[in-house]
């Protein structure tokens, strides 16, 4: 488990800009059920990607669109263990990544981005293909 004054900004760089935290199973399952509407989901880390582009990425693509998910969360891999672990449940067949990002319909996986797609490519270009799921899937 990653020691909170490590992990305390970068959950606030998210919380400060609309997200929620989800910390239990519980909290995911009543939050990505079947009447909760699009649902974007960020899987958080300490590692680079999620500082470079992960989260810079999706505060990007949000502020840049009109079109958005209708709730916004994150659970922090390494320290929201049992939240993570069912919104890992959740994005089968995918496998375990973090970070990703995950955008859910009503508690249905629909877009899963995975960590492989997100190392190597800097925040604009996560913000350019969040804009464009978001176009498809959001009203």
């Amino acid at each position: 488990m990653y020691p909170q004054e490590l992990t305390k900004p970068m959950i606030e760089e998210l919380t400060k800009n609309g997200f929620s935290e989800l910390k239990t199973t519980e909290s995911v399952t009543n939050n990505l059920g079947d009447n909760s509407g699009k649902c974007l989901v960020l899987v958080n880390s300490v590692c680079g990607c999620a500082a470079g582009a992960a989260r810079p990425g999706v505060r990007q693509a949000l502020e840049n669109t009109t079109k958005k998910p209708d709730k916004l969360y994150t659970v922090f891999a390494g320290v929201d263990f049992e939240a993570v672990e069912k919104v890992r449940e959740m994005c089968l067949p995918y496998p375990p990544s973090s970070p990703a990002i995950a955008l859910f319909n009503n508690g249905e996986l629909i877009h899963f981005v995975e960590r492989h797609h997100i190392e190597g490519r800097n925040a604009s270009m996560i913000s350019d293909h969040l804009i464009d799921v978001f176009d498809e899937h959001c009203n």
